[in-house]
């Protein structure tokens, strides 16, 4: 009985310290302050794929896996779906992605500055979807919806394939699913390493409370009032990154 009590407390302890370095990471960590800003970035994605799917007709900016299915209900005639917006944001994505991996090759030897030169042109995309927003006003029409889903979808391409070459374990900044099945799978109790449990319940946290913030912007302020919060936490990372990218510490190599 004394010995699984402290077998709790142990673990118990574990989970605290866990937590502790993935929002403060130690001295010395592989990731350094990577971690922290993946966290960040996770909640900018509920936020804004909140505040896509609310406003802009059942589309995302970030989870294309869920624009594709989207595609697939709206060809088979499902209402409320647009197979054309679904393409929009996929296209958009997509030439996100492709500008943030030639980021990633221009800056393949520094992770602080292919981290800054994604966030730069990340947070430069969110200012102009909130200054067209503010210019818009709502409701949104259908080429005011395009309008603020193009820069956002290309924003999240950016975050996505920068995250995707810093590759910190456990942290997507957008998918959660190989975050769900690994806190699962690889738990200690049926026998796997151990599922890195507070920092993958701390990135599903984020996100929640990202997508729960979104909600709550657009459905009771305004689109732009979630788009402006988007935009302050870009801004952040942004700043963070630039003082980052002078660092020569052992994790700002690849």
């Amino acid at each position: 009985m004394r010995v699984a009590g402290q077998r709790a407390s142990v673990s118990g302890l574990s989970v605290l310290q866990e937590a502790a370095h993935t929002l403060r990471p130690p001295s010395g960590d592989r990731h350094g302050p990577l971690v922290p800003v993946f966290i960040a970035l996770t909640f900018l994605t509920g936020v804004v794929d909140a505040a896509s799917y609310l406003k802009f007709g059942h589309v995302f900016v970030a989870n294309m896996t869920g624009n594709i299915v989207f595609l697939g209900f709206a060809l088979a005639g499902a209402s409320g779906l647009s197979s054309v917006t679904s393409l929009v944001a996929l296209g958009s994505f997509l030439l996100g992605a492709l500008t943030g991996g030639y980021l990633g090759a221009r800056n393949a030897e520094h992770r602080g500055r292919l981290l800054r030169a994604a966030s730069i042109l990340q947070l430069t995309l969110i200012v102009l979807a909130l200054i067209l927003a503010l210019a818009l006003g709502e409701p949104l029409d259908s080429a005011g919806r395009y309008a603020l889903l193009v820069p956002m979808a290309l924003a999240m391409g950016v975050q996505n394939a920068a995250a995707q070459r810093l590759a910190v374990p456990e942290l997507t900044t957008t998918v959660l699913t190989r975050t769900l099945t690994g806190l699962a799978s690889e738990a200690g109790l049926v026998g796997g390493p151990g599922s890195k449990f507070a920092r993958r319940a701390i990135a599903v946290a984020a996100m929640l409370l990202g997508a729960l913030t979104g909600a709550v912007l657009v459905l009771h302020v305004a689109i732009a009032a979630a788009f402006a919060v988007a935009a302050a936490i870009a801004l952040t990372v942004a700043l963070s990154a630039h003082l980052l990218s002078r660092s020569q510490a052992p994790w700002t190599r690849v």
